[in-house]
């Protein structure tokens, strides 16, 4: 137990795991779909047995210590393990998105100089296999589709575990995470293991993470936010961590997991919200949790038939969290924490604190965080999740930083008395109208996605007399218009603009909506695969309409 004590005193992951592996054998730490209603519950005796398995494989191939070991796939036990065994047999592990092109897939690998793949479930293998270089050793984790290359269960099954506790110093790299490239090309952040301790130190210090607690993966464990808040997390933690299956699952997983903590995109807690109207009307929905008797059954009635009726603790992040949307949530008994962090500093920057959120704002720093407002407005940040640099980029590295060694974030902001950040658009995302007034997309798409009609906007218009909104309407609304009800979801998509407009300074009011046809999505290039707008992306695809669009002179126009 001494040992146990030194090794959590250092608080690195590899001991935390052990720790939980000799301390709770026996307790279930993943719950794997295996499809069909199927489940596989793996404890922390025979996940970690695996991993170390596959660790004791892995060492076998004499890699040079610390190579980078790449790994594709949607969120599974497979997935954790694999990382796992990547950090115990000393390499680095460059998680890829599983929806990404094959164009960028290749790019990554021969960036990072991966000698290996771990490949794992997929939609998209055969958009992503002519990708992978031929020479590239690769291994199928459980429910990968069929590959040539050896398998995981055959791998672990054959191979004897590794029986010493490797553990990694605070400086070593632990992994390179490629940006999702909203513009321009992914760069590769380095971040050592001692910058993911201080992160999952830190949240546990603000949020109190509990073993007994329950979390559902669903977003990309490649992108920072998973990775950190939920993998590593619980590393540090000990919870019980739930896969998802599929989209179309995704209410079953969740009611199969009675998350206690939850964390999502605004889109996703939109869709939520949506779901819920579509069984019982906003109005009356609205009237019953005005009644005091009833509203308390209707709250959980409401939280249970999402799966959420255990969550203690719900969280936003990636994009701006809708005001109506919060108060919606904590009408329900939700109070939604909205976080605010980079791949760079391992999402450990800035998160809302029960009791002090305030609707707008990201929340407080996270301890030990500095943050400022700089020039221009720009959020610059020090973290103790800071990476090392950017990979073989050292003049981009350099670029990133203030003389005094603050991280340049690219996004403007504000702090209230309180120290909570308003986050307020990016530097480089204001443009200039012909009338020369400076237009800041984001709080104005902020605006207008708190309808419940909305998907998705892109506010644009440089040089254009005014600017204008291209909004995704929701599954809902297109259904609705397309059955008839085109003329009432104008109107209301008229009264909507009417009312932005009215909170906004003139220069700032927009001109129209246009309703594109397109479904914006990770898969068709629009957006990334962390779910934020590709801008660039979207602004290229109408540009030829916009001229026609001025000229109608409507205030909501229907693209062609």
């Amino acid at each position: 137990m001494i040992q146990d004590a030194n090794r959590l005193a250092r608080g690195l992951a590899l001991e935390h795991v052990y720790h939980w592996e000799r301390t709770t054998p026996d307790r279930v730490y993943l719950t794997q779909p295996m499809g069909g209603g199927r489940v596989r519950d793996l404890t922390f005796r025979e996940a970690v047995g695996e991993a170390r398995r596959m660790a004791a494989h892995l060492r076998s191939l004499g890699l040079p210590p610390g190579s980078a070991v790449a790994l594709l796939g949607k969120n599974t036990a497979g997935w954790l393990l694999a990382d796992l065994a990547i950090w115990m047999a000393g390499h680095v592990t460059v998680p890829l998105y599983p929806t990404l092109s094959a164009e960028t897939a290749r790019q990554i690998l021969e960036h990072s100089e991966a000698r290996l793949l771990f490949i794992g479930k997929l939609d998209t293998w055969e958009v992503l296999r002519d990708a992978i270089p031929s020479a590239l050793p690769r291994i199928a984790l459980p429910l990968a589709p069929l590959v040539a290359a050896p398998r995981w269960d055959d791998l672990v099954a054959s191979t004897p575990p590794i029986e010493d506790d490797p553990v990694r110093e605070a400086d070593d790299l632990a992994t390179i995470i490629y940006t999702s490239g909203s513009t321009g090309t992914p760069k590769g952040v380095m971040i050592t293991f001692g910058a993911i301790a201080n992160c999952c130190s830190g949240i546990d210090r603000v949020f109190g993470l509990l073993p007994e607690d329950r979390m559902l993966s669903h977003l990309p464990l490649a992108h920072v936010a998973e990775r950190c808040l939920v993998e590593c997390s619980s590393f540090f933690a000990g919870f019980h961590v739930y896969f998802a299956e599929s989209l179309e699952t995704f209410v079953d997983d969740l009611r199969r997991a009675r998350p206690t903590l939850f964390l999502t995109v605004p889109r996703l807690w939109q869709k939520f919200q949506l779901g819920v109207f579509a069984k019982m009307p906003p109005a009356k929905l609205d009237r019953l949790l005005r009644i005091p008797l009833v509203s308390w059954f209707v709250r959980r009635k409401v939280l249970r038939a999402l799966g959420l009726e255990a969550v203690r603790l719900a969280g936003s992040g990636s994009a701006p969290m809708p005001a109506d949307l919060l108060t919606w949530y904590r009408r329900l008994g939700l109070e939604l924490i909205e976080a605010y962090g980079m791949t760079e500093n391992f999402v450990y920057s800035h998160a809302s604190r029960l009791g002090r959120v305030r609707a707008g704002y990201v929340g407080e720093p996270y301890p030990g965080v500095e943050s400022r407002i700089g020039e221009e407005g720009e959020i610059q940040i020090k973290s103790p999740g800071m990476m090392k640099g950017y990979w073989k980029a050292p003049e981009l590295t350099a670029d990133a930083f203030t003389a005094d060694g603050f991280l340049r974030t690219g996004d403007r902001g504000e702090l209230d008395e309180l120290g909570r950040l308003r986050i307020t658009g990016r530097v480089k995302e204001l443009f200039k109208t012909s009338k020369g007034k400076y237009v800041a997309p984001a709080p104005l798409e902020g605006k207008i996605a708190s309808s419940p009609l909305v998907e998705a906007v892109c506010v644009s218009g440089p040089s254009r007399p005014q600017a204008f909104a291209l909004v995704l309407l929701g599954a809902d609304a297109r259904k609705r218009a397309g059955q008839g009800g085109q003329a009432e979801i104008e109107a209301r998509l008229a009264a909507h603009l009417a009312a932005v407009n009215a909170t906004v300074d003139p220069h700032e009011a927009l001109a129209f909506f246009a309703v594109v046809r397109d479904e914006w999505q990770v898969e068709n290039g629009f957006l990334t695969p962390s779910l934020k707008i590709k801008r660039a992306v979207i602004e290229a695809t109408y540009e030829t309409e916009i001229d026609a669009w001025y000229a109608a002179g409507r205030t909501v126009i229907w693209q062609e």
